[in-house]
């Protein structure tokens, strides 16, 4: 793959390399590789190693480690898409016999079920899956660890069941299902189950010496969903692409958005880090925007795959080493170095293709009590109502069709926005969940709850 690194301006581009030299270096990684994306595709790369020679390119695998679940949690919600399934649907309706039947399959890919962080011993990741060949081996005895749906523990034993629960509806290896409905549609052949040459080696660098050693490469049976893939910065690039986007032969942008939507209760400390989950992706706010996407650690390598979807820039960073860059910094930080450098371009402004003239007519400021709300008709055909100015609740609606709106985020999500027309068919407010919106503030004559006094707005005197 040719990536086109002239995009970027060459000040830009020291910066990103810069920043990944300093984290190849204090992190005293055997190797270090990256890419940014815009714009829908990859338009730099960079590496540090410590071997003498040729650097590794895009094309040079590394383990991905955690990354693997943002993978998994696509298959299932394919199968969510396809009707085969429904989030709230519990595990025993599909893949009965586990011991966690009673979790819903919503709860397992947001971390929330409740079940041990890990396989019962010895460590998963550096022994062979063929000492845990079945799910009861991977959950062991105890399932639960915390009620259900009360709060966010991060579960590597649940994506092994959310992987059987795949297979189960496929009817096929977890394996076989990614490759045919991910992996070969969006174009990632450097992306496997196996290491395929030229792969990295796996090393543990010693905490206080400069000195190495190499980490086992084991195969994880049934925890393989949680952990297993290899990958390289190219075939990422092109799955953050993909993430950002949406591709209709694998999942639409829509679902993604979904799955990058905070799912998860936050705890206080989560709170302090601006961090969350979602549906197979990790959710942060870091320099004032939000990113997603996820991170991996697996012994002998590091990874990190980050998304400002806003910024519509992406970056991936993988070392081979257990433990030393903070890669999930150093993702943060060079999708930021270009976005601040390079911020991004907007689309030219366009006026909408069509205008139902029933939802236009509601456009222009609303008064809920005294505080004073706009309604908006955007070119994207939705609509938005929030405070005129300063904070508050804003909220985007979809129009149905039909003169009402159902709102999409925030405070009103889910909730209708109904015109209340007077009988000469004029509007006398809008109805939003018990909320009346006047055109005036305590508009006299309308359905104000409470009534309006008869004396209207005075003085102190």
């Amino acid at each position: 793959m040719t990536t086109p690194q002239e995009e970027l301006l060459p000040g830009t581009r020291r910066a990103l390399l810069h920043r990944i030299a300093v984290a190849q270096a204090d992190g005293r990684a055997p190797s270090l590789v990256a890419a940014v994306v815009r714009d829908g595709r990859a338009v730099w790369h960079g590496a540090r190693t410590s071997v003498d020679g040729h650097a590794p390119d895009e094309n040079v695998q590394y383990r991905i480690g955690s990354i693997t679940k943002t993978f998994t949690a696509v298959l299932v919600l394919r199968l969510r898409d396809e009707g085969a399934l429904d989030l709230e649907d519990v595990l025993e309706k599909h893949l009965p016999g586990t011991g966690a039947g009673e979790l819903t399959i919503a709860q397992l890919l947001a971390h929330t079920g409740g079940l041990a962080a890990e396989t019962p011993g010895p460590w998963w990741e550096r022994t062979p899956g063929s000492l845990r060949p079945e799910l009861a081996d991977v959950l062991g005895e105890g399932t639960a660890l915390h009620p259900a749906g009360r709060r966010h523990h991060y579960s590597n034993p649940g994506y092994a069941v959310l992987g059987a629960l795949v297979e189960r509806l496929r009817g096929a290896a977890w394996e076989d299902v990614l490759r045919r409905e991910v992996l070969e549609p969006l174009g990632l052949d450097r992306t496997s189950v196996r290491p395929q040459a030229p792969a990295a080696g796996g090393w543990a660098v010693h905490p206080w010496a400069d000195a190495m050693q190499p980490e086992p490469t084991e195969e994880y049976g049934p925890m393989a969903p949680a952990g297993q893939l290899w990958s390289t910065t190219g075939d990422l690039a092109r799955f953050a692409a993909f993430l950002m986007r949406g591709d209709a032969r694998v999942l639409s942008a829509e679902t993604l958005r979904e799955m990058g939507t905070p799912a998860t209760p936050a705890e206080v400390a989560d709170l302090t880090e601006g961090a969350t989950y979602g549906l197979g992706m990790q959710i942060q706010h870091r320099d004032g925007r939000v990113l997603v996407g996820h991170s991996g650690s697996v012994p002998g390598f590091l990874a990190n795959l980050t998304v400002a979807v806003a910024d519509d820039v992406a970056a991936v960073v993988l070392a081979n080493c257990t433990s030393g860059p903070l890669l999930g910094q150093v993702g943060a930080d060079l999708v930021r170095l270009v976005a601040e450098a390079e911020p991004r371009v907007p689309e030219p402004w366009r006026p909408l293709r069509e205008v139902d003239r029933c939802v236009l007519e509601l456009a222009g400021p609303w008064y809920w009590g005294t505080s004073p709300s706009v309604l908006r008709v955007t070119a994207d055909g939705l609509v938005s109502l929030g405070p005129l100015s300063g904070g508050g609740r804003r909220s985007r609606f979809r129009p149905n069709g039909d003169g009402t709106c159902t709102g999409l985020e925030g405070y009103f999500a889910g909730e209708l926005l109904r015109p209340v027309r007077r009988p000469d068919g004029t509007v006398d407010h809008l109805d939003l969940g018990s909320f009346v919106f006047t055109r005036q503030p305590y508009e006299e004559g309308t359905a104000v709850p409470g009534g309006v006094d008869p004396e209207g707005w005075r003085g102190i005197g």
